[in-house]
Formats: C-alpha cells, structure tokens, sequence
C-alpha cells in the first residue's frame, strides 16, 4: 500500500512566531488525508526533497495551500505559488549531526547549546537550519538554549543560518533528540553534495540509437566535419593544444529546429567512439533526486574516456534555473574538465537553455543545423527513396511543395506515401510502387514539425493566375514576395538585399486575402496569417512576446509569409493610443524583428489594410514595409473576369450575359460580384428545387438583395492616399 501523498500551493508563513522553527503549516483537513496528527514529520519534494515537522495552519487558511517559511521554502527549492508534494515520512531519532556556520559561531557555540537549539528539528543533509529554537509543539521547552545563545553569540544568533552536511543514522531525515551528538563539521557552508541529495541509485543507458553513415547527412556536411575536427583535436591530439597553450576540453552545443537531426549528426560523428547518451525531456521529468543521480551516472560511464551526449538539453536546465541545476552543471564542468572525454548537447530552443551552460567551462563552442532549401530536401527525397520500388517522380515538384520541411517531415512524408501505395496494391494485387500521385497526396496529410502549432491561411489550389485582372497588382507582388524567396541568388549577383515586406490596402472586398491565398499557393509558402488584434494583450511583455514568437515561426518554417491582416489594429501610429502603451511596445517588437540587427531571412511580411494613413510611419520606410501596393476597386473588365471565375461551377441560362451584367455593376467589389452569383442561385432554389439554371429573373432578384458595398468616399481617399505616394 503506497503513502498518502498531496499536491499544495506554496505560501510564504509571515507569522513572526513560525519564522524558521522547522514548523510548516497545513490544513486540518490536509492533516487527516495524510493520515498524520499535528507535530508529526512530513515529507517536502519540490526541485529537491527534504523534510520537517506539520503544525495545524490559522482559521480561514485554505485547504490546499501549505505554509512555508523562507528557510524552508529555500529548502525544498521553491518560490511562492508553486506546487510542492507532501506525504507522511519515517523519521530516526539522530545518533549524530553534523552542521556548518561561520568562524564566530564556530567558535562561540558549545555542541551542547548547539544540541539544545536544534531539539525537536527535522533534518536532512543539504538542509539550511537556523538557531532559533523550534519552541513549538509538546517537549520543545528551550529557554536555556536561548540564554546561552544571547549570552555566547550575542543579538547575531537570530539570524545565523547553518548548513547540515552529515547525519546518522544516513539516509533519510531524522529528528534531533536530547541524547543526539550535535557537532560542527568541517564541510564549507551551504555545500550541496550530490551524494547529499541522491537518494536512491538509478541506471544509465550506455548503448547509443543506431547511427547513420556520414554521406548519408545530406545538407549538414560541413557542420559534420567541423565537428570530426574538433573531436580529433580535443581527445586524440590534446597535446598539441597544449603545446600552443590552449586547453584540450571540448563542450559542443548543436542547434536547429526540430527535426533537422542534430541528434543524428553526432551520433554519425561519434559511431567509432565511446558514446554514452541521456534524454533531455525523459531526464529532466523526474524528480530532482533523481534527476542529479542520471546525471553522475552518466558522467561515471564516461570518466574512462568517450563522449557524453544529452538531447534536447533545454528540457533538462531551463532558462529558469532550478537549484538542482547547480549541481547538474557541476557534474558537466567536471566532466568536461576530465582528459578524454567531450560533452555534446543538443537544443531546438537555445534561447530557453540555462544561460550557465553556454560558460567557457562548459559549451564553449556551437554548431547551428539550418532548415533544408529545396535542393537539400530534393536529396534527402532520393536518400530516402533509394532502395524503394518507385514509378516516374519529379522530386523537384515534390521539394518546391514541401518549405519548412526538415529531414523528419520527409521521411513521414514517404511513409505516408508508401501507406498509399500499398493500399492501392493490396486492392489491385499490382505490384507495389510509390508514384507521383501517392507522394502529392502525402503532401495534403503531413504537416511540417515547424508549423505544427500554428494555424495557417487556407491556400487551397488556388494561383495568381485564377485572379482576375489585377495585372500590375500581380506583377508588384510577384516581384516584391516570390522573387526574392524563389531568386535569392539573383538578388546576391546584383548585390541589393531583397524588400522585407509589402503592404497592400484598399477598399474592403476588393481581394486582398484573396490575393494573399493565391500568393502562397503559386510559390509554395508556408503562410503564417495573423490578424491584427490577436497579438494584442493586456499584460506588460506579452505582446512583444507574441510578435517575437510570430517571426521565430516563420523563421524556422523559410521560406515562409507572415500576413499580417488590419495592420492598422497591430501597428497605429505611436503615441496616439490610450491602452498604456501596448501598441508602441508592439510597434517598437515589430520594427526590430524587421530591421533590427539579426536579419530576416526568406521571411516576407505582408500586411493588409483598408487605412493606410493610421499605420505608424516607421513601418513604411525602407528596409520594413517598403512596397505599397494599391488593391483599386475592380472596372469593369476586372469585374467581367471575377464573375466568370465565381461562375465557373454555376450552371447560367442562355439569357445570363456576363459581360453586360459587369458593367451595370458599378460600385460592387469582388466580394460582392461573388455574393451576387451565390445569392442568384440561392433565388433559382426558392423558385424550385428542381431548378437546373440560374436565368436573368433570378440574378435580377439577387441584385435587389445584394447591394454595392463600396463607399466611394473611402474610395477616393484611397486612390488620393495611393497617387500621393
């Protein structure tokens, strides 16, 4: 039967006659779950797990709050508003304790007054205790220990703080009793072992995951030779760095989205060495304990001499340091320190690592896996499909298709198609091969590691060419958006960098989502579409936050389109708001990750208004939004040519002239010519079910339903706005 165990909040105990007498408090009703009276021992596990003694909590004290005060809060390694888990514990009566202080109290403080200041204490080793004796619960009574404290140390005592480094018997927490040999050890204060804090041995998997051969790392060759070489150099000729007065040790931070295989490239690197591998995530899951013990573990298997790899090291030591992570990042530094052996980690996510594990001491060196481009994902195809019975392929077709795809996504990619592949096989009795079909279809279900948490435009099949009219409307994207992406070399050849964004506005249902879709699909983006006001949020940072992870997306998806529609919502003119200054801090997040010192790469931003005159000016000069492309109310050629496309799959009677309907339809937008043909059907409906055409009586009653949404106020402003610039 297992313990009784509680997940409680953390609160700080303010109460003066609690402050650091080993007491925390609980509700009664939290007492009786665990099956424990009031002064009985209690288990503590946070980043660390300790022990002391429960008292019942005041009146009106929630149920599932703990109080803590700061010492022990210190102690279990936690803040407040935190979870701790609690559960009863067996404690011993201590034969033995052994604490450190400073020189004065050292030498001011008998064991005996030392034994009388701690009595009635549950303690365990790397516990920070003070001298105020607990002075709570029955058989506490320490008057004579506070005499002699105030008579030997003076007023200093109530602040002392100590430090247990040895107990016995060993093990586990135990109570500090009248027969108990409370003496001072020699250990410095406050030092953490991890022998202090392990409390039961755990394994090491020492066999790595298979390994793949180096000429198959497509796309990472250089990173895989600069790593051989450093390899070479630090374990097979540390001499010669030291002959030149460099130091033989070796830490290798790999970086680079998800699913590039950074894993991968070490274990090929290292598949004729020693190599000893831990999981980041499954490691850093477990308790804190425990978590240090994998680690000395591993660091013992590799003492002898090999390399030490952990994955996905961000999962292990968060940016937001644990205290257990001192002492992880010590068994690293040794390790590292120790001749014939390296240290290789691995982060999708480097900004979120612990900011120590980048010290000189440690991964002094980094390597950086970038997304595939389309020739890299064109070879990965070939590798991956080498020893596949397959049809005729364009590979190429299928890796323009596939932006954002890492070597992961690929391989699920051919899966998926095999999957389809055999399907078809089972049913024909054909024999088995992947084609072309199987691979396009494949390409409709995956979806790439680095856009698996966002949502993303609807493309569809629709292409610029399915856009009516619009002739320079579509010439000024392609040039500003897919050029770039699709001729990057040309840019380079011509030494000009290419436009960083577009801004399109124009009267609302004149298109420009529509021409944004159309956009994406003809170059084979992934599109990240965002609309103004939901990067907005009340919280001081987290705006900001918002933009800055919009555009890492889109980075770790390149080549890749950020649409950002109502810009105007997102980026007013600064100094104009009233909600605290929100939008200038947003504006400020959106002009850096624009123009700000790390450049933007195969990312195009693409913003969307019908009020161009209310964005901040910033964001329109060059090097930002530097391409106004006006969206101008369909004529009536372009109307003629929206009509036919949106009639396309309605059946027309003889009497329907399209030509002659787009020029009485003055004042409609694309938006409404298309609303006009769904409404006109929707009439023949009402006329009869059975009907087999939509006739001039029924696009008739439409018009007296569907009127003109055009302002031609709005209109004009926009083409004053548009001929000013």
């Amino acid at each position: 039967m297992t313990s009784p165990e509680l997940a409680l909040t953390v609160r700080l105990n303010t109460s003066a006659a609690d402050l650091r007498r080993g007491v925390v408090r609980l509700h009664p009703e939290a007492l009786a779950a665990l099956g424990i009276r009031e002064w009985d021992a209690i288990a503590l596990m946070g980043a660390r797990g300790t022990a002391t003694v429960a008292g019942r909590a005041p009146t009106r004290t929630p149920a599932g709050t703990i109080l803590l005060d700061d010492v022990t809060m210190s102690n279990v390694g936690l803040t407040e508003n935190s979870s701790v888990v609690v559960g009863p514990v067996t404690v011993y009566g201590a034969r033995s304790v052994s604490v450190t202080g400073s020189s004065m109290a050292t030498n001011s403080i008998s064991s005996t007054v030392l034994r009388q200041a701690l009595l009635g204490k549950v303690v365990s080793v790397g516990d920070t205790v003070s001298l105020l004796p607990r002075d709570l619960g029955p058989g506490t009574s320490t008057s004579e220990a506070t005499q002699a404290l105030s008579r030997t140390f003076g007023v200093a005592w109530t602040s002392e703080l100590l430090t247990v480094t040895a107990v016995e018997p060993a093990g586990g927490p135990v109570s500090v009793q009248p027969n108990s040999a409370v003496n001072w050890g020699s250990g410095s204060a406050g030092a953490l072992t991890p022998s202090a804090l392990v409390s039961s041995p755990a394994t090491v998997a020492i066999e790595p995951a298979p390994s793949v051969p180096l000429d198959h790392l497509v796309g990472a060759q250089a990173q895989a030779a600069k790593l051989t070489e450093w390899l070479g150099l630090a374990l097979d000729e540390p001499e010669l760095l030291r002959t030149l007065g460099a130091s033989p040790h070796l830490g290798v931070l790999i970086t680079g989205p998800a699913g590039v295989g950074k894993a991968t490239l070490a274990r090929s690197v290292l598949s004729s060495r020693k190599l000893v591998e831990l999981d980041g995530p499954g490691v850093g899951a477990t308790e804190a304990n425990t978590r240090l013990q994998r680690i000395v573990d591993a660091v013992a298997a590799v003492r002898g001499g090999g390399v030490l790899l952990i994955s996905d090291i961000d999962a292990l030591l968060p940016a937001t340091a644990e205290p257990v992570s001192a002492l992880i990042l010590e068994q690293l530094r040794s390790a590292v320190a120790t001749p014939g052996v390296a240290f290789i980690a691995t982060s999708a996510h480097p900004e979120t690592v612990d900011a120590r594990l980048r010290g000189q001491d440690l991964c002094d060196r980094e390597l950086a896996l970038t997304l595939p481009d389309g020739a890299t994902r064109k070879a990965l195809l070939e590798l991956l499909l080498r020893r596949v019975p397959t049809g005729t392929l364009e590979l190429d077709a299928i890796a323009s298709r596939a932006p954002g795809f890492v070597v992961a996504d690929l391989a699920a990619l051919c899966r998926e198609a095999a999957l389809r592949a055999a399907t078809r096989a089972s049913k024909s009795g054909d024999s088995p091969e992947i084609t072309q079909e199987d691979l396009v279809g494949a390409l409709e279900v995956i979806r790439p590691l680095s856009r698996s948490s966002t949502e993303e435009l609807s493309i569809g099949s629709v292409t610029l060419d399915d856009v009516g009219d619009m002739v320079e409307t579509k010439q000024a994207l392609t040039e500003a958006v897919l050029w770039p992406l699709q001729h990057p070399d040309s840019f380079a050849r011509l030494g000009v960098d290419p436009p960083r964004g577009v801004l399109l506005y124009g009267p609302p249902g004149c298109g420009k989502t529509y021409l944004v879709r159309a956009l994406a699909s003809s170059g084979h983006l992934s599109v990240h579409a965002v609309k103004g006001a939901e990067l907005m949020d009340k919280w001081v940072g987290a705006s900001e936050k918002a933009v800055r992870e919009l555009f890492q997306r889109a980075r770790d998806s390149a080549p890749s389109l950020i649409f950002l529609d109502e810009i105007d919502a997102l980026a007013p003119r600064r100094g104009q708001s009233s909600d605290s200054g929100v939008s200038d801090r947003v504006v400020a997040a959106l002009l850096t990750e624009l123009d700000g010192v790390e450049p933007l790469r195969d990312v195009v931003v693409l913003g969307a208004t019908n009020r161009p005159d209310l964005i901040d000016p910033a964001l329109l000069r060059p090097g930002r939004l530097e391409r106004l492309v006006f969206v101008p109310p369909p004529d009536a050629e372009a109307r003629k040519a929206i009509l036919r496309a949106s009639g396309k799959s309605v059946p027309l009677a003889e009497d329907v002239d399209l030509d002659i309907l787009a020029v009485d339809l003055e004042g409609y937008s694309a938006a409404d010519c298309s609303a006009l043909l769904r409404e006109a059907a929707l009439a023949a409906m009402r006329r009869s079910m059975d009907a087999a055409d939509v006739t001039a009586a029924d696009v008739a009653t439409a018009r007296e339903k569907v009127r003109p949404s055009l302002d031609p106020e709005q209109v004009a402003h926009l083409q004053a706005y548009a001929d000013n610039r």
